[in-house]
């Protein structure tokens, strides 16, 4: 899954340069939850097929460190997409990539940091760990400035306050705070774009840099952010940077902080707290800073790997039910290697054990089944967005997509509850609760509603384009405070796109054969169901056709 963009830091900076509620028909579902769900001979015979042992292999050979965590642009990255073309051909699937193969060629740029400095006086902080940039893409940088501290920047006659007054920020590196300040809703700072208005009027005032530092009630603070920033980025070939005018602007870890203040006559503390109060007044740090940001841009490819499965009937095999996951993880940085077991190694093989299930069952699904691993997804759904403005399947005529990414709830435990990202918004929601009653499981909204995550997987690229779509999610029995909790320590202080993300001894393998075999029984009902699914009078998405090329904004 996307970076938290834990899942936000790069939706958090897209968000700072240029909250939204899911409306949930709670009579409906309560009013579904009360029939009876039952599972066909068939739809048994796809779960059957599905074996711990198949999802458990294909994980651990997806996440080896000879696949050097499978990165966009990377050796490890072309290796493990020719692994999944070579099951999929051992499968007996039909190629769907470019010119009779399995791969789907997608260019690339990589924007790799070769030299960053930051120094404060005499004293150099260091790169990746006290500091790191957000990848500008738009030059090479060198500034030099006084620093001054303006808490949030917030100039606002609404409010009696501005944090700017009496300030010349001609050539000076300021240093501000993310919003919103204490005692403002997040959702109403979001609403009114506040943060990206203020940050636009601090560069509008000529600031040579920009620095930001946290005020510790963060949901991802800047250490995390750092974390991300200092690694090779990835974009599209013809992305274009910020504008040459928008400054270097970067994020300074919490200790690092406080030597920003060392000469101000005031400690962080103190000045964190004079930021949380109406007469706020700019504090000079008296420390002359000196930035550097270089990089090299290099261009490359990487593949979409895709297959299919011909639907039986004559007509309807002109349609198909889309099956996606991304393969891709960190690959190599800095030395380090990003395995990505859980994510995404994991919902890939549980995606693959669909495809096998299919084959060896037997069985001839109506309309056509294609299984899409993508990659670039950790960069910004790259891959899925890619093959969905250049499908190799008429987009028009894709039925669904079922989308599996996550960070390994289902293997907490045996499966006793199930999320789809989504199922507000069309026929599928419907599908799943019913094929999650029939195995006994439960049914919930979205746990995490102010993660955005239902924009943050590759589901979304379908969506865009008028397909209904859903990101399947599985978890345990139990409470769901218990093992939101396990997955918030998870983002925070454990392997979430980190080197640690690696398969461990207490993984319960069932709970992903079940997320595979719900996927696996889902497909098969719309593939033979007489009507495609579709969006419901209720969703936003209700006015946007199969083949969309409208914009989509997203919803606040």
């Amino acid at each position: 899954m996307t970076q938290p963009n834990c899942w936000g830091v790069r939706s958090q900076i897209f968000a700072l340069l240029t909250v939204f509620v899911f409306a949930f028909n709670t009579l409906a579902q309560t009013a579904a939850g009360t029939a009876t769900a039952t599972i066909s001979d068939a739809e048994k015979s796809i779960s059957a097929e599905i074996t711990i042992e198949s999802i458990k292999s294909a994980t651990a050979t997806l996440s080896a460190p000879d696949m050097e965590g499978r990165g966009t642009m990377q050796p490890g990255g072309e290796k493990a997409a020719n692994w999944i073309a070579d099951r999929f051909k051992a499968l007996g699937l039909k190629p769907l990539g470019d010119k009779g193969s399995y791969l789907q060629k997608v260019d690339f740029k990589e924007i790799a940091p070769t030299e960053m400095a930051f120094s404060i006086g005499d004293q150099q902080l260091k790169h990746g760990s006290d500091f790191a940039f957000i990848p500008m893409n738009n030059g090479n940088k060198e500034v030099s400035g006084e620093m001054v501290f303006v808490s949030y920047g917030i100039v606002a006659k609404s409010i009696n306050r501005d944090d700017l007054a009496g300030l010349d920020l001609q050539g000076k590196v300021v240093v501000m705070l993310e919003g919103p300040p204490a005692g403002i809703p997040k959702a109403d700072w979001d609403k009114q774009d506040a943060g990206q208005i203020f940050l636009q009027g601090v560069m509008l005032k000529g600031a040579s840099a920009i620095v930001f530092i946290g005020h510790g009630r963060e949901e991802h603070g800047p250490d995390e952010s750092i974390s991300y920033l200092s690694r090779r980025q990835i974009v599209l070939p013809d992305e274009k940077g910020y504008p040459e005018y928008v400054p270097p602007i970067m994020y300074v870890g919490s200790k690092a902080a406080e030597t920003l203040f060392a000469k101000s006559g005031t400690t962080l503390k103190d000045a964190l707290a004079s930021s949380e109060l109406p007469g706020f007044k700019p504090v000079k740090l008296n420390q002359k800073a000196k930035i550097t940001a270089k990089y090299k841009v290099t261009k490359g490819t990487s593949p979409n790997v895709v297959g299919y499965i011909e639907g039986s009937d004559p007509k309807l095999k002109e349609e198909a039910v889309l099956f996606s996951a991304h393969y891709d993880a960190y690959g190599i940085d800095n030395g380090k290697i990003y395995p990505g077991a859980a994510d995404n190694a994991l919902g890939t093989a549980e995606m693959i054990a669909v495809a096998e299930s299919f084959v060896k069952s037997g069985l001839k699904p109506k309309r056509s089944m294609i299984f899409l691993a993508v990659t670039g997804e950790e960069y910004g759904l790259y891959g899925s967005k890619y093959w969905s403005k250049k499908p190799t399947w008429d987009i028009k005529k894709v039925a669904a997509n079922l989308n599996l990414d996550g960070i390994g709830s289902e293997v907490y435990g045996p499966v006793k509850t199930m999320v789809g990202y989504g199922a507000e918004h069309s026929t599928l929601g419907a599908i799943m609760d019913d094929v999650a009653r029939s195995m006994s499981i439960t049914t919930i909204p979205d746990p995490f509603p102010s993660e955005k995550i239902f924009y943050r997987s590759d589901h979304y690229s379908f969506v865009e384009r008028g397909v209904p779509a859903l990101m399947l999610m599985g978890a345990p029995a139990g409470a769901k405070e218990v093992w939101i909790k396990r997955i918030k320590d998870w983002e925070k202080t454990g392997d979430y796109h980190q080197p640690g993300d690696t398969i461990k001894d207490d993984w319960a393998w069932e709970g992903a054969e079940t997320v595979a075999e719900i996927m696996g029984i889902m497909g098969w009902r719309v593939s033979e169901s007489a009507a495609m699914p579709s969006w419901l009078p209720t969703s936003r998405f209700a006015k946007f056709e199969r083949g969309n090329t409208k914009e989509i904004p997203e919803e606040k």
